[in-house]
């Protein structure tokens, strides 16, 4: 069994450099392209559910391939974005200049954070373990998340500490894809992007 795990396109937050976390931000007009480019590449596989985070990014992005298919997406709390908590809304500038300590940590040792009325990594590495053990099946599975799930989902498959946060390679509207065997996830490709093209956005630019 597959399951390729996609990042939304690209929103207008992302293009801001503002943090998004379990905040609305419509997607752009890349970031359409984006989900229209990942739909076309995945429409080929043999899936037979798509998941998403219950956020309108992540919804907009896998219409396409549900419309290719003729799949339903279904939603699930458990895919949603690491509440960033009192970050939410504000521009990676801003923070940087008036929490240079706590962005500090967060780019060093983003294990060792938690947000205030937020969440911590451990948090979030708990929820995205209760959905991935709840997957099951013999046919693909796409599920449509964010940045932080995608990167916890890497590291957990891989045996890799919360501290390598950054490590993974992330983008709009590409994809992870495992295999699942025996409730055991192996990373077959880490970050899929041929399929954008000219469409990739530069993550170096986005508050994440």
């Amino acid at each position: 069994m597959n399951v390729y795990v996609v990042r939304h396109g690209e929103t207008d937050w992302n293009r801001e450099g503002r943090y998004q976390g379990r905040r609305e931000s419509k997607l752009t007009e890349l970031g359409h392209a984006q989900a229209l480019a990942v739909g076309i590449a995945l429409a080929g596989r043999p899936i037979e559910r798509i998941v998403s985070s219950p956020l309108v990014r992540c919804r907009e992005t896998a219409h396409p391939l549900s419309e290719r298919i003729g799949v339903a997406v279904h939603t699930d709390d458990r895919l949603i974005e690491i509440a960033h908590g009192t970050w939410e809304g504000r521009l990676r500038d801003e923070i940087a200049r008036d929490e240079p300590a706590m962005m500090k940590q967060w780019r060093t040792h983003p294990e060792r954070v938690r947000f205030a009325g937020g969440e911590s990594l451990a948090e979030v590495l708990a929820r995205w373990r209760a959905f991935a053990e709840s997957v099951s099946g013999e046919r693909d599975l796409a599920v449509v998340t964010h940045d932080v799930l995608v990167r916890v989902a890497l590291l957990d498959a891989t045996d890799r500490p919360l501290s390598r946060l950054w490590e993974p390679r992330v983008v709009n509207g590409g994809y992870a894809r495992f295999s699942v065997e025996k409730g055991r996830w192996h990373v077959i490709e880490e970050c899929v992007d041929a399929h954008l093209g000219a469409l990739r956005s530069d993550p170096s630019e986005q508050a994440l």
